[in-house]
C-alpha cells in the first residue's frame, strides 16, 4: 500500500558564519543569518525543493525478533516523478517509538500538507504574535511556538529528509503500539530488540547499510542504549530530551516518586498499545498474538505506581516493588545508561528545565569522544517545548535542520561543516544563547556560600524565615523551622516535572515568590559585574527531624532587583537515603562534594535518629547561567516538593509530614558549593 506525498519549499539564503564568544561574559555572536553556532548553508539545504518529490509507506512491516516476537514498522521510501520507489540503496534513519507509530503517522501526514506546515512555522515565528511576557501567559507563548524549532519534523518522519534520499522508519517498541509483547521500560530485552531493528535495516535491499537514530524523549532515550552497544550499522544518532538514568531523572528524584510524570507515562503507553489495529481488522489479517499479549497485561507500570503510593511500611513491601529499590536488579540496571561506552557520532539536544536535565549534559561529559563526533544543545525548554524558538534570529538553527547536518555528514558523508558545529551550544539563563566549547565551561572556581540566619531584607513577600548568604560561616547556632506544604504546587519545579504542563502561568514557573511562603530563604548581596555559573551545584544542610524521615528539596534561584525570583536548577532528596555512591559521586578542591551520587536503594537506607543532627547532601541538576549587575543569588529550602517528588508510602508515613529544622551551627554549617566565575 502506498502513499504519495508531495510539497516544494523555496529557500532563504544562508551565510556561513564563525561564532564568537565575549570575554566577560560569554555570549555567542549571530552568524550574518543570525543563527548561532553557524550555518554555512544547512537551512536552505533542509528548506530547498527536495530531491525526490514522493513519499511511499508501507505499513505495519512486520518484523521478527530472535524471540520470536513481532514487532510492526511503517517504512518511508522516496518516489520519484513517475511515482516509482526508488530503488537506489539509501541510508535509513529508525526511530523507536512507545506512543504508537499511529500517531506519528497522522502527524508525519499533517506536516506533509502543500504549504501548511511551513506557513504554520512561520505563523510560530512571529514572536510579535506570540511574545506574551508580560502577560502572566508567557509559559503559553513558549509552547506556541514549539512548532517553530522543527520539533514537527523531528518526532517522527521527516518528508523533506526521506525526500532528500533517506529511508526512514519508525517502528513499536515491544508490547506497544501494534507490536507484539509485554512492554518493558527500557529493559534489557527492549535494549536487544533496538540493537535486532538496526541490524535488520541495514540488510534490506534498500538500504545502503548505513543507519542512523532520531526522535524525542523515550525515542531519544532509545538511540542512547543502541549506542552504547555500538552496533557496525549505527553511524550517527540525534537525541532529543533524552534521559540516561531513569530513576534518578524522573521516576524516584531524590528516592522519592515522580508523581508529576510517572502516571502521565504509564497511562499515555497503556492507554496507546490497547489501540488495535483497524486495518488489519479490515483486511482480515488481524494480530491475535497481540490481542492476547494485551489481554495479559493491559496496564504497564500502574501496580508499581499503586504499591510505592500504598504500601503502609518498609516491611509490607510487596515482591513486585523490589527491583525497583534494588540497583543490582535488570529492571533497575536496565533504567541506567552508560554513555562512556557510545562511539556513535551524538548530537543531544535538552533543556535546562526538562525531566531529563539531570543527564544531558552528563551524557555529552561522559561520551568520549573528540569534540566533532559530540555536540550539546540546550535550551531553556521544559520536556513539551524543545526547540521552541530556535531558527530565527538570534537563536541556533531549527532542530531538524541541525539533524538533517548532521545525518547528511555522518551517513552520507557530506562535507557540510557540522563536525565544526560548537560542541556546547547552551542558553545561558539570565542572558541568551552562548557556544563554549566544552560544558561545563572552563574557568569556574568552586566556593562555599554559607547559609546564614541573618535577614537579606530582599524578601517583601511572606516566607518561611529570611536568611542570607555569606562567605563566612554563622558565629551562633539557630535553628530554623521549615513545614512540608502545598505550595510548590506553584513552582518551577512542578511545571519540570509534569513536563512543562504546569508552566503557563508566568506568576509559578518563573517565579517562586509564591511557593516560597513555604521555604527558607538564604539570598546574597546584589552582584556588580556578571557573574557566571556552570556546572553541577551541591547543597550541604545540617538537618534534624522529629521523625526517622522527611523530604528536602533546595533551589537556586536568580533574584532580580523588582524581586522576581526565577529557579535556575533544583535537587531533592529523601533523608533515610542520603547515602551516596563514592565511585560516581565528584568533589570540588575543597573536598566538598560537587556532585553527590546517592544510591537510592533499601540496603543503604538509614533511618533518622529523631532529634539528632544529621548532614545531608542535595546535588542539585547542572545548570549554565549569568547573574546580572544588580540581581542576587538565592537558596530556597522546602520540606516537600509537590507534584516533582512525593515521599514513597512507607517513608511518607514514617515522616508524619511533621516540620524538619535546618541547624545553621559554627561547627557544622550548612552551605552551598557553587561553580562561578568570580566570588560572589
Amino acid at each position: 500500500m502506498g502513499l504519495s506525498l508531495r510539497r516544494s519549499f523555496s529557500g532563504l539564503a544562508v551565510v556561513a558564519a564563525v561564532v564568537a564568544a565575549a570575554a566577560a561574559t560569554p555570549v555567542a555572536q549571530a552568524a550574518p543569518d543570525g543563527s548561532v553556532g553557524g550555518d554555512p548553508g544547512w537551512t536552505l539545504t533542509q528548506d530547498a525543493p527536495p530531491k525526490y518529490p514522493g513519499v511511499h509507506i508501507d505499513w505495519d512491516v512486520p518484523i521478527t525478533m530472535s524471540d520470536g516476537v513481532v514487532l510492526k514498522a511503517n517504512v518511508y521510501r522516496p518516489m520519484d516523478a513517475d511515482n516509482h520507489i526508488v530503488d537506489t540503496p539509501l541510508p535509513t534513519i529508525l526511530n523507536m517509538t512507545p506512543y504508537t507509530k499511529l500517531v506519528s503517522m497522522l502527524e508525519t501526514s499533517a506536516i506533509a500538507i502543500p504549504g501548511l506546515y511551513d506557513a504554520i512555522v512561520s505563523l510560530m515565528n512571529r514572536f510579535d504574535l506570540f511574545n506574551l511576557t508580560g502577560t502572566g501567559l508567557g509559559g503559553l507563548g513558549d509552547q506556541i511556538k514549539l512548532l517553530s524549532g522543527g520539533a514537527g519534523r523531528t518526532f517522527a518522519a521527516d518528508p523533506n529528509l526521506i525526500r532528500s534520499g533517506y529511508t526512514q522508519i519508525v517502528a513499536d517498541v515491544r508490547g506497544t503500539g501494534f507490536s507484539q509483547g509485554d512492554w518493558g521500560l527500557f529493559s534489557p530485552r527492549e535494549h536487544q530488540d533496538t540493537v535486532e531493528m538496526i541490524d535488520w535495516a541495514a540488510q534490506q535491499p534498500w538500504s545502503d547499510g548505513n543507519v542512523g537514530m532520531s526522535g524525542i524523549s523515550y525515542s531519544g532515550i532509545n538511540q542512547l542504549y543502541a549506542a552504547e552497544e555500538n552496533p557496525p550499522a549505527l553511524k550517527a544518532i540525534f537525541p532529543i530530551v533524552p534521559g540516561s538514568d531513569i530513576v534518578r531523572d524522573v521516576a524516584a528524584p531524590g528516592g522519592a516518586l515522580g508523581i508529576g510524570f510517572a502516571p502521565l507515562l504509564a497511562t499515555a503507553v497503556d492507554a496507546t498499545k490497547l489501540l488495535p489495529d483497524l486495518v488489519s481488522i479490515l483486511n482480515g489479517r488481524f494480530d491475535w498474538k497481540w490481542l492476547a499479549d494485551r489481554v495479559q497485561n493491559p496496564l504497564t507500570l500502574f501496580d508499581l505506581i499503586l504499591a510505592a503510593l500504598t504500601t503502609p511500611s518498609i516491611d509490607n513491601l510487596p515482591p513486585s516493588i523490589a527491583p525497583v529499590l534494588d540497583p543490582g536488579t535488570p529492571f533497575r540496571s536496565g533504567l541506567l545508561g552508560h554513555p562512556e561506552k557510545i562511539k556513535v557520532p551524538t548530537f543531544v539536544v535538552g533543556g535546562w528545565h526538562d525531566i531529563f536535565s539531570n543527564s544531558e549534559p552528563r551524557i555529552f561529559e561522559a561520551i568520549s569522544l573528540p569534540t566533532t563526533e559530540k555536540k550539546l544543545l540546550m535550551g531553556d525548554w521544559y520536556h513539551s517545548t524543545p526547540g521552541a524558538g530556535l531558527g530565527v534570529a538570534g537563536a541556533p538553527p531549527r532542530m531538524d535542520v541541525l539533524q538533517r547536518a548532521w545525518f547528511d555528514h555522518w551517513l552520507k558523508g557530506i562535507d557540510n561543516g557540522i563536525e565544526n558545529y560548537s560542541p556546547a551550544t547552551l542558553f545561558q539563563q539570565g542572558g541568551g544563547w552562548t557556544t563554549d566549547t566544552e560544558f561545563p565551561r572552563a574557568g569556574m572556581t568552586y566556593a562555599r556560600q554559607y547559609l546564614s540566619a541573618d535577614a537579606s531584607g530582599s524578601i517583601a513577600t511572606p516566607v518561611a524565615h529570611d536568611g542570607s548568604l555569606s562567605s563566612s560561616p554563622p558565629t551562633s547556632t539557630t535553628a530554623l523551622t521549615v513545614s512540608p506544604g502545598l505550595s510548590t504546587v506553584c513552582s518551577r519545579d512542578a511545571a519540570q516535572g509534569t513536563a512543562g504542563a504546569l508552566g503557563i502561568l508566568d506568576v509559578c514557573a518563573k517565579d517562586s515568590r509564591i511557593s516560597e511562603v513555604a521555604a527558607l530563604t538564604f539570598t546574597g548581596n546584589p552582584v556588580t559585574v556578571p557573574t557566571l555559573i556552570s556546572g553541577s551545584v551541591n547543597v550541604h544542610l545540617n538537618t534534624v527531624l522529629d521523625a526517622t524521615d522527611g523530604y528536602w528539596t533546595a533551589t537556586l534561584n536568580d533574584v532580580a532587583p523588582d524581586g522576581q525570583s526565577t529557579v535556575l536548577t533544583s535537587g531533592q532528596l529523601t533523608a533515610s537515603l542520603r547515602a551516596n555512591d563514592e565511585t560516581r559521586s565528584k568533589r570540588s578542591a575543597s573536598g566538598d562534594y560537587s556532585d553527590p551520587y546517592p544510591i537510592l536503594s533499601l540496603a543503604t537506607r538509614q533511618p533518622i535518629v529523631p532529634g539528632e543532627p544529621t548532614v545531608l547532601d542535595i546535588g542539585l541538576e547542572q545548570t549554565d547561567a549569568v547573574l546580572q549587575p544588580g540581581h542576587r543569588l538565592r537558596v530556597d529550602i522546602y520540606a516537600s516538593n509537590f507534584p516533582r517528588g512525593l515521599l514513597l508510602g512507607p517513608m511518607l508515613n514514617e515522616s508524619g509530614l511533621t516540620p524538619q529544622r535546618l541547624v545553621l551551627d559554627p561547627s557544622s554549617p550548612s552551605f552551598i558549593n557553587l561553580p562561578s566565575s568570580r566570588p560572589i
